[in-house]
């Protein structure tokens, strides 16, 4: 990322970018204190919401839904209609946002191109047991919920994983579920995370909806070729940890190489963090070596789906040569081709661009100055199971990371750094702890305090020969 480049992305947001985020500030607000108690400022500000879609195909449906609530008829499908439109100002935020950055980046993106709708996956009664839950979550208000409310939908996640194709509710559900009881009574909060709550209550509610959801991620065939590992995205959470993979594929047929993803989750205890994270993730030993020993890897028909992600099987990639991101990313980078995102997943939020920045300063606050353009760094998303550090990152000289759109302003979360040290150059990524800790410190203390892991696996191993 050159400094001309990041100066015409930060040179100002798109037009409407703050009126369509005051819109759903208004809505996010009216969930806070719940739709059953309406005060005249926040039924105004849900009749802005439908008001700004007056034109559109759902303009009726929504204007039809804020009567409704503002009247104390709340039907399901009058909160759908309204998580539908929420998600509609969002995602063209973020398709205002992310043409931006591709056109600073002179970055290619594939067009859109649904796939074929699957069969429907069932779970009818579990998926309006959910809305019901949800129904209640809007009605009462994240102000009003206490461990009985969160209780009530503590059978429907037990249920669904069961279900084939609800996986992703379930943990969407069990991760809100998880939020809010560690916060009941939410009401003596200080500060609620409205935007987030808000986020994942709209998510959750839309994909509860029966049969296959328009512009949900689906398969479109299988890929083979060369897959080099730029750096790793550490998505933690109390009860699952997600290792999101970016990387830059080569297809075996010589085609232009793209941007991919793939990722690989595990449940888990919140007792279980740090390096001990990658344990989790035994039945991917290939892949987690590819990341520990930094090689490329050798993958045979992976399905691709719509989202540009790989659906990622073990048993299908071979370990390659040595494979170093900087390398990688100076070399394809600019000319790999990005990938369309699926309308369900166009959220600012969910912005994460590749990119290698290099030739910068470290300011004070640890931002990068490039020729006097100032990109914000996020150093609160580096993982606790990697090597990097916000020191390694203030004396890095280059960059693998991605650009996020988080707060209103665009920053860079690295995943991969060359830095000093000890004036030797080091290069330190946030997968290089996926085979165990290399750092002797880590090691020792992981030593010192057990392998949590392990003795849960024996622990659950003695209740299954019960």
């Amino acid at each position: 990322m050159l400094a001309v480049q990041l100066a015409g992305l930060l040179d100002g947001d798109p037009e409407g970018t703050g009126e369509a985020l005051a819109l759903v500030s208004g809505f996010d607000d009216a969930l806070v204190h719940g739709l059953a108690r309406l005060a005249e400022e926040r039924a105004e500000a849900l009749a802005a919401l439908a008001g700004a879609f007056a034109a559109t195909p759902i303009g009726e449906r929504l204007a039809e839904a804020v009567a409704k609530v503002a009247s104390g008829s709340i039907a399901a499908e009058h909160l759908t209609a309204l998580a539908g439109g929420r998600a509609a100002l969002f995602g063209a935020v973020h398709d205002a946002l992310l043409a931006d950055l591709d056109a600073a980046l002179g970055r290619e993106r594939a067009p859109w191109r649904a796939a074929p709708e699957p069969e429907e996956d069932g779970g009818g009664n579990l998926l309006g047991g959910a809305r019901s839950w949800l129904r209640e979550l809007a009605i009462t208000g994240w102000r009003g919920v206490d461990h009985d409310l969160v209780s009530a939908a503590d059978q429907i996640i037990e249920a669904l994983p069961a279900v084939p194709g609800q996986r992703r509710l379930a943990v969407l559900l069990d991760g809100l579920a998880a939020e809010l009881r560690a916060s009941c009574p939410v009401g003596t909060m200080k500060h609620v995370p409205v935007r987030r709550w808000a986020g994942l209550w709209t998510r959750a509610l839309l994909l509860s909806q029966d049969g296959v959801l328009p512009g949900a991620p689906q398969p479109v065939g299988t890929v083979s070729g060369r897959l080099l590992i730029l750096g790793v995205d550490v998505h933690e959470h109390g009860t699952a940890v997600q290792f999101q993979v970016h990387a830059v594929l080569e297809p075996a047929d010589g085609g232009r190489a793209r941007l991919v993803r793939t990722g690989v989750a595990a449940a888990k205890v919140d007792t279980i963090t740090g390096p001990a994270m990658w344990k989790l993730l035994h039945r991917h030993p290939v892949l987690l070596a590819a990341l520990a020993d930094r090689r490329s890897l050798d993958v045979t028909d992976l399905p691709l789906l719509d989202s540009g992600d790989l659906v990622w099987h073990d048993d299908r990639a071979l370990p390659g040569k040595p494979a170093d991101p900087f390398t990688t990313a100076r070399l394809l980078l600019a000319g790999a081709l990005a990938p369309a995102t699926p309308p369900l997943d166009r959220d600012p939020v969910r912005i994460a661009e590749p990119v290698l920045v290099e030739g910068y300063q470290v300011t004070g606050d640890g931002s990068f100055d490039l020729d006097g353009t100032v990109l914000a760094v996020d150093t609160e998303r580096l993982p606790s199971c990697g090597p990097l550090t916000p020191k390694l990152v203030a004396d890095s000289s280059a960059c693998v990371g991605l650009v996020r759109w988080d707060g209103g302003r665009w920053l860079l979360q690295p995943l991969a750094v060359q830095a000093k040290v000890k004036r030797e150059t080091v290069e330190a990524g946030t997968g290089d702890w996926a085979l165990g800790p290399t750092d002797p410190k880590v090691v020792k203390a992981e030593a010192k305090a057990g392998d949590a892991v392990a003795v849960l696996r024996e622990r659950a191993g003695r209740l299954l020969r019960r």
